[in-house]
């Protein structure tokens, strides 16, 4: 910029010249003497040097601006490559602080993976410990499991009797033995819906499993039962394929002595007991004349159904029946040994022994199975005696029980 004013200055001053000098030309004729007339100046010559001058101030102007841009070039220049210089110092400066900070990661990198391996050594080498531990105590554990299952299997198996159930269509021995399989069904204490859904569906299966081998309802103690579950066993033994033998061994009375002796086959113990009576000893309860009397009608079409049979199997008719009960009892119990009983051809056989031939597993070492007929529970009258409440029973049925001494009671 300073060039540029020097140049502009300098033009100023050589035109001001130039136009100072013209009109001291052009008043020179008028001024001089005339006797002393110079020369007239040729303006030609004169507009060429004024151009000449002109051009050279021009090219002075031009020259000190091109130097001028020539100038400020050369600076640029030389910023741009101080700026390149500072950047390219700027960019190694950023290299080396970049290949520090990578040396330093690559260090703490190899660091840690060092770590890693030897934490995953002494991992491997404490799980190979615990192995080794585990594998000892596995193998001592494993010696104690199997010799306690070496004891409790020598206990099982000496639960376990070597003999297998016999199946003999002909059970009963020449010796008087009855040779009873595992097709065998226990009916004992009073009879309810219970026992008659536990006996009928025994029947069924074992008729399932075989339509010719014997089943056996074995009685240790029955004091008899409600009419319409003792009825349903009977249908049941009627309608059953495979002959179903009743066995009594101890005591068999009212409906229990109807299943006992409506049997196609039957046995007892010489000393076994069965006792057969009308349905109307049994009635319970305080009752008006018109109830009594009801239930009396009731009991009586029962005891139409349930002992004509009986007194049929016994060759007599249903009123001898009831007579030769009270010939025999003044309560009109009738019982008998079981050597009398075959007489009366209220059993088949007497039998001097029972071969339980499915008993192939000791009794005790297992829990014994709920009875078919809930447990009675207990309890105390006002008067210190024992009794026990029957369940109760459906409309229209009654039971057909031997209860001399008023145990069995209803609510």
């Amino acid at each position: 910029m300073k060039t540029t004013t020097r140049a502009a200055l300098l033009f100023l001053a050589t035109a001001t010249a130039l136009a100072a000098e013209e009109p001291k030309a052009q008043a020179t004729p008028s001024t001089a003497p005339a006797a002393e007339k110079p020369a007239e100046a040729d303006p030609a010559k004169q507009e060429l040097d004024r151009l000449t001058v002109l051009n050279n101030l021009a090219a002075e102007k031009l020259k000190a601006e091109t130097n001028e841009l020539r100038a400020e070039v050369n600076r640029l220049k030389s910023e741009k490559e101080l700026l390149t210089e500072r950047l390219a110092l700027a960019a190694v400066k950023r290299q080396a602080s970049q290949e520090e900070e990578n040396a330093k990661m690559e260090a703490e990198r190899s660091r840690l993976l060092r770590d890693a391996e030897i934490a995953k050594a002494r991992a491997e080498f404490l799980a190979n410990e615990l192995k080794a531990v585990q594998s000892e105590s596995g193998i001592a554990v494993g010696k104690l499991q199997n010799q306690i299952a070496a004891i409790e299997m020598e206990t099982k198996r000496r639960s376990y009797a070597d003999a297998k159930p016999v199946y003999l269509e002909n059970p009963l021995k020449p010796d008087g033995t009855l040779v009873i399989s595992d097709r065998r069904i226990a009916l004992n204490g009073p009879i309810g819906m219970g026992t008659a859904e536990h006996i009928t569906e025994r029947i069924d299966f074992f008729n399932n499993a075989d339509r010719k081998l014997p089943i056996f309802i074995v009685i240790d103690q029955s004091p008899g039962g409600s009419v319409m579950a003792g009825y349903q066993i009977l249908k049941a033994m009627e309608s059953s394929d495979a002959p179903v033998h009743v066995v009594v061994k101890s005591f068999a009375a009212s409906m229990a002595a109807g299943i006992a002796t409506l049997a196609k086959e039957s046995y007892a113990y010489p000393n076994a007991i069965v006792l057969h009576h009308q349905i109307s000893a049994t009635l319970f309860g305080q009752l008006n004349l018109t109830e009594q009397a009801e239930i009396v009608k009731e009991s009586q079409r029962w005891w139409t159904r349930l002992a004509t049979p009986v007194a049929n199997k016994m060759g007599i008719s249903t009123d001898e029946f009831i007579k030769r009960m009270y010939e025999h009892s003044t309560s009109g119990d009738w019982s008998e040994f079981g050597e009398e009983a075959q007489k009366l051809k209220w059993v088949n056989h007497v039998i001097q022994g029972v071969e339980e031939t499915s008993l192939t597993r000791n009794p005790d070492s297992t829990p014994p199975a709920a009875p078919a007929t809930p447990t009675l529970q207990e309890e105390i009258d006002a008067n210190g005696k024992p009794f026990a409440y029957l369940p109760r029973l459906t409309p229209k049925d009654v039971y057909f029980l031997y209860n001399p001494d008023g145990y069995y009671r209803l609510r």
